[in-house]
């Protein structure tokens, strides 16, 4: 049997693949460039390679001299992320689920998800300090005085960091899932209908299945976004211990020169953590049935 017919189907079979690749080269060879460019030089500088001042030596100094501080940092940047985005995963979950069900509500929420996302999280880190302090909006509508209202801005808890953070990414990870289950849910859902299926089978055995994907990439890209933003920690979040961003910042603002080694390896370690989820979660999203 000749194998002519199939090396042509094969090739015709490649040609989409390699067309695409083609496509997105002009706009990821340059952010390739950048992002390697900005990485390195990072690297580079908090390893002593490439000084303000002083002599070229290799060294870990700067990954030594917050030793004290750093472990805090790390411990409390990946309570905020993680906590925000199981949160918005959850709730962008289920609002995804509404905006796919074509009722009325869910082009409500698909509207409510659209305004949400274009916010900019500075000004949603001041609407959520205005309800949410002492003296705030909140307390007032409830008729609590400010002495017997819990520190939720700037607490021991990160109350309002994590609020602000899950409110935005939530209508993130929604629209984004519900533009995934737009396409095939229907189909799905009512064949599983069909053959007697209840709602608890069909949200199941077809919903998540079908959204796990989406959700496993959306949720990755909300926790490595929270990871390395620090202008809602730096306005909400308590001055010690920081977050890994708002001490880069610091750090790199110091009048010191010395502190911009140090301020690198923070982001050097900002961006070992976020390349090892964004590497979990590529290794989860591999083991789904879609991607198989």
């Amino acid at each position: 049997m000749s194998l002519a017919p199939l090396r042509g189907r094969t090739a015709a079979a490649g040609r989409p693949g390699l067309r695409g690749t083609l496509l997105i080269l002009p706009a990821v060879v340059p952010a390739l460039f950048v992002l390697g460019g900005g990485i390195g030089a990072a690297v580079a500088q908090s390893l002593g390679l490439l000084p303000l001042i002083g002599p070229v030596r290799l060294s870990l100094d700067a990954y030594t001299a917050q030793s004290g501080a750093l472990p805090v940092s790390i411990a409390v940047s990946l309570g905020i992320a993680t906590a925000s985005t199981a949160i918005a995963a959850v709730v962008g979950f289920a609002a995804a689920l509404v905006i796919v069900s074509g009722r009325w509500g869910g082009r409500i929420v698909a509207a409510i998800s659209a305004a949400t996302v274009t916010m900019p999280h500075l000004i949603g880190a001041a609407a959520i300090g205005l309800l949410l302090a002492d003296s705030g909006l909140l307390p007032r509508l409830l008729g609590i005085d400010a002495d017997a209202w819990p520190r939720l801005v700037g607490g021991p808890w990160w109350v309002a960091v994590v609020a602000e953070y899950a409110w935005k990414e939530s209508a993130f990870v929604a629209l984004v899932v519900a533009g995934t289950l737009a396409t095939r849910v229907a189909s799905f859902d009512e064949t599983a209908a069909l053959l007697g299926a209840g709602r608890l089978a069909r949200l199941r055995f077809v919903m998540i299945p079908l959204c796990l994907p989406a959700l496993v990439v959306s949720s990755t890209i909300v926790f490595v976004y929270t990871l390395g933003s620090y202008e809602v920690a730096w306005l909400l979040g308590r001055s010690y211990p920081e977050p890994l961003p708002v001490m880069a910042l610091r750090l790199f603002g110091s009048i010191t020169l010395t502190a911009r080694p140090e301020a690198a390896a923070v982001a050097v370690v900002t961006t070992a953590i976020s390349l090892a989820v964004v590497a979990l979660a590529f290794l989860a999203l591999r083991r789904t049935a879609l991607w198989r």
